[in-house]
This record gives structure tokens, C-alpha cells and sequence, in this order.
């Protein structure tokens, strides 16, 4: 099946930059067919792409989201029939609505058995404020509809201003992956996996802790049936801490031996140990007793991204103040990329009285996430905004 994506941006934003480095670095490997429409203008741009062996269908008599709907249309089914490639790329004009783009692909196949992949917002972020301002309608209409926004020339920005172009961005779109890291110091593999979904880590981290209550915690929070099990409930296991969290009725006492189930892409023993009874509020000592409340209702989780540059020190000292469960809650897991001051990214993990702190594969943005129960979020964020 042929996906199509769109990259959309204004003129000079660098949305050939982008498609050059994504035909390189990410899509080699695919017979790629290129769709350009510049409003009125000659495709010059088309001759190193032809000289890559990839086929391109030019357009330049129009606007597709305007006069060139219809025969939009029928060029983008020649380029399936004649062609069927394993995905195309359009890149619209400058002044286009992103959504009158998308709204001519999903008409022009809707029975060709194509898949509308990615919609794709390139802004230029030394201009993000002042498009906005001048050009609000065109330019905000291509970031509302973008389910990825890749800002360009951030490398040449200090990190105040690239997140107040963030915060502008944000208040057209809540939920686009915003690509933050210089295209220099990225692969374009990064730049696709984003534009195709790139992983939730809140989700991702979430779903770790559930399976890790789920298997060593049996407090009976997940269930319904057996209302009062939970008033006298027993956690016979060992713990391989000293200092074991009484309760009144129940005894939290685990010896959690998983060395497997903490390896978050590296290749060492990365064990386990804290006391779950001090840090799992998992609710089997609240709510009458009843054990109503699963274990997913009472984790919560905040996250942040952020192009903000850090040292290992700085992440190294921020976890060990996560410790303070009255500052920022009981905190059970902590994962995060963040880009570091002398380049590259650092990587890290965190549970209760252990972290690991390494460098790792750069990032398309910084990325922090925290789960745990009763987390108090402003505190989390003033910990790793201000640190």
C-alpha cells in the first residue's frame, strides 16, 4: 500500500532541506515519487531529484488546495498507476492551507487504496512570531493540522527563544510532535519515526508500571469481587531493603528479583530494588477497604518535552531530589532524553533509591516522564525548568 505524506511549510521555511535529508537518511530503501506544486513558479528544485532516480510529477500551474483540485486528482492517480510506489511525497505550495491539501489527497484517493500518512508543518522558528502575526490564517492553519511540526535553523537559537516558539505553537496545537533538535545533529530515521507516530513514552513507561504492579503486587486493587480481601491482605515476600513500610493491616514486603524487566535499551543488569509499600500507592489501604480502585486510576503520570541542554550533574542531582516524596509525590519511575550541554543527548532511568544516568542517540526533541501517585506537578516541572 502507498503512503503519502505531506510537508507543508512556508517558502524558505526548508522543506526541500528536509525531503533531501529524508530521501538520504531514512527512505533509500523505498521507491519514493515526489508531487511538487509551487504556486505559479517553475519546480526548480526537481533536477537533483530526478538525478537520485526518483520520478516526479510536476505541477506548476497552480495551487492544489485552489484551481489544481481536479487535476490534482488525476495526476495523483497516474502517478499510482504508473508507478505504484512504496510512498509519495507532496509538498505543497508555501501559501497553501495545510487543510485544503489534506482534504484534495483524501478526495483524489478515496478509492485508490492509498494511505494519508503523515501531515507535516516545517516552520522556520526565528520566524514562528512574527508569521503568526502577519500571516496568521495560512501559517496557523498549516501548524493546527500538522500532526508533526519540524522547527528549522534551531541550532542557531538560544533555548529561551526556541521555547516561546514552542508556547505559540502549542496554543494552535496540543498534540503534534514537535521536532526541536538541529537537522544536523539528527538522522532523518528520527525525523520518520516522528512523522509516523513516534513512541508515546508516557504511554510506553505507564504500561510498565501497570505490568510490574500487576505481577508482584497483590493487594487486590484490580479486584471487584472480594470487597473486604484487601482489610487483611499479607505481601509475603522478601524485600531486599531493611526498612520495611508497616501498615496497620497490610505488610508490604516484596523482593522484586527482575533483572530482565528494567533494560530500556542498553545492555546491562539494571536491578530493581525499592520498597513498594513506602512508594506504591497502589490503594489497598485507602478507600474503605473496598479495593474499587485499580491500579491505572490511581498512577498518574506528567511529562514534559523540552530543547532545554543539560550536564549528567544536573540530571543526576535532579533524580536524587525525586526522592522527596513530599516535594514531588510518590515517584516510581522516572525515564527521559534530554539534550546535553556538550552535546549529544543523555539518557536516563530512575526508581526509588536508584538511577542510571548515560549518553544515548539523539532525540528529535528532549523528552521527560514521571509516574507515580499523588505527584505534584508544579514542583516536578520547577525541578527540571529551573533545576
Amino acid at each position: 500500500m502507498t503512503k503519502i505524506d505531506i510537508v507543508s511549510g512556508f517558502l524558505g521555511a526548508g522543506k526541500t532541506t528536509l525531503i533531501k535529508k529524508l530521501l538520504k537518511e531514512a527512505l533509500a530503501g523505498e521507491q519514493v515519487v515526489l508531487i511538487e506544486n509551487e504556486f505559479g513558479e517553475i519546480g526548480i528544485d526537481g533536477g537533483f531529484l530526478k538525478e537520485a532516480g526518483i520520478e516526479i510529477k510536476e505541477m506548476n500551474s497552480g495551487c492544489i488546495c485552489c484551481s489544481l483540485v481536479g487535476d490534482f486528482g488525476t495526476s495523483l492517480k497516474e502517478v499510482l498507476g504508473k508507478y505504484s510506489p512504496d510512498r509519495i511525497l507532496i509538498e505543497p505550495s508555501g501559501v497553501g492551507k495545510l487543510s485544503d491539501v489534506m482534504k484534495a489527497v483524501e478526495e483524489a484517493t478515496e478509492n485508490e487504496g492509498v494511505q494519508l500518512g503523515s501531515a507535516v508543518a516545517v516552520v522556520d522558528a526565528k520566524k514562528c512570531k512574527v508569521y503568526l502575526k502577519n500571516f496568521g490564517e495560512f501559517f496557523a492553519n498549516q501548524i493546527e493540522h500538522a500532526g508533526t511540526i519540524i522547527l528549522s535553523r534551531t541550532g542557531e537559537m538560544k533555548e529561551e527563544k526556541i521555547n516561546q516558539c514552542i508556547e505559540l505553537i502549542r496554543h494552535h496545537n496540543e498534540k503534534a510532535a514537535i521536532i526541536t533538535t538541529p537537522w544536523d545533529e539528527l538522522e532523518g530515521v528520527k525525523i520518520l519515526e516522528a512523522m509516523e507516530n513516534a513512541k508515546d513514552l508516557e504511554a510506553e513507561l505507564m504500561a510498565e508500571v501497570l505490568a510490574e504492579h500487576d505481577e508482584h503486587c497483590t493487594c487486590g486493587c484490580h479486584d471487584h469481587e472480594h470487597h473486604h480481601e484487601q482489610e487483611h491482605c499479607h505481601h509475603d515476600h522478601e524485600h531486599h531493603h531493611d526498612h520495611h513500610h508497616d501498615h496497620e493491616h497490610c505488610h508490604h514486603d516484596h523482593e522484586h528479583h527482575h533483572d530482565h524487566e528494567h533494560h530500556h535499551d542498553h545492555d546491562h543488569d539494571h536491578e530493581h530494588h525499592h520498597e513498594h509499600g513506602e512508594h506504591c500507592n497502589c490503594g489497598c489501604h485507602d478507600h474503605d477497604h473496598h479495593g474499587h480502585h485499580h491500579a491505572d486510576d490511581v498512577f498518574t503520570s506528567w511529562g514534559m518535552e523540552t530543547p532545554d541542554k543539560f550536564t549528567k550533574e544536573q540530571i543526576e542531582d535532579i533524580l536524587e531530589k525525586l526522592e522527596d516524596k513530599d516535594a514531588y509525590g510518590f515517584v516510581l519511575r522516572a525515564k527521559g532524553m534530554v539534550a546535553d550541554q556538550n552535546g549529544g543527548f543523555i539518557h536516563f532511568d530512575y526508581v526509588p533509591g536508584e538511577s542510571e544516568v548515560r549518553n544515548g542517540g539523539a532525540e528529535y526533541t528532549g523528552k521527560i516522564c514521571v509516574i507515580g501517585s499523588e505527584l505534584k506537578e508544579d514542583n516536578l516541572k520547577k525541578l527540571f525548568v529551573e533545576r
